[in-house]
């Protein structure tokens, strides 16, 4: 399959989304020189492993990927989904080493950037510094609402929380519209987000179904009851704050 052209970080079509705030000519001379190219990564391929020192950080500029984490007996936590425009690989500029696995659920092209190039951002240009503190603050965000999740809401109620938070998360990057939520990610995947067994998963899909709020089907889970969603799991709809982009 033929290589697209490379995207200029001041063309990047991320960037025209409403979600994202607008770099700066001189941010964006520096963010043209910060990155060092472009990498298509396919389904089901790893592209950060936990315990491993990559040389590069990555920023997603298509498709779905997932962070997840492993231990000795095969047990897997997904601790989250990543979307265009998320940041893989902060922790190694930080650490020096991957604490969790990231993994392309679709076909992914990610932006690469030199991880041992992290601290001129800093030195360089603050405001772009601030962002990247931006990013880790709102992931730190984002585990927060999932742990609370896993630890105090019911089988439902987690279901209802992911899928609204995942729906809103892609429709800000023109993932999802209409109330329909695409499902790159597999059954097994949702369960393991959850911290539930597949099975029981499909209990609770079916239990929502039944009452009328959302199922998932062909094309991906439906959004029908939206307002009930959100009362049942305790839901709040995210603020319209312009996110930065690194």
């Amino acid at each position: 399959m033929p290589q697209r052209e490379r995207v200029r970080c001041a063309e990047c079509p991320l960037r025209a989304l409403p979600t994202f705030r607008e770099l700066s000519p001189a941010e964006a001379a520096f963010m043209e020189e910060f990155k060092r190219g472009e990498l298509i990564v396919d389904p089901g391929a790893t592209i950060l492993l936990e315990e491993s020192a990559s040389p590069h950080v990555f920023t997603l500029l298509e498709g779905w990927a997932y962070r997840h984490k492993q231990i000795a007996d095969g047990r897997l936590q997904v601790l989250n989904f990543a979307l265009p425009g998320d940041l893989l690989g902060l922790q190694l500029a930080i650490m020096n080493e991957m604490q969790h696995t990231v993994t392309a659920l679709t076909r992914v092209r990610l932006c690469v950037f030199q991880r041992d190039k992290v601290w001129s951002v800093y030195r360089d240009h603050p405001s772009l510094g601030f962002a990247m503190t931006w990013v880790a603050a709102r992931e730190e965000q984002l585990l927060d609402g999932h742990l609370l999740s896993v630890g105090q809401r019911n089988a439902i109620e987690r279901a209802i929380y992911l899928t609204l938070h995942l729906y809103d998360r892609a429709k800000a990057v023109g993932y999802a519209d209409r109330d329909i939520l695409p499902t790159p990610f597999s059954q097994t995947h949702f369960a393991n987000a959850l911290g539930v067994t597949p099975v029981h998963l499909s209990r609770t899909l079916r239990k929502l179904r039944d009452r009328g709020l959302m199922r998932w089907g062909e094309g991906g889970i439906y959004l029908q009851d939206r307002v009930a969603l959100e009362a049942l799991a305790s839901y709040e709809r995210p603020g319209e704050d312009r996110r930065p982009l690194i």
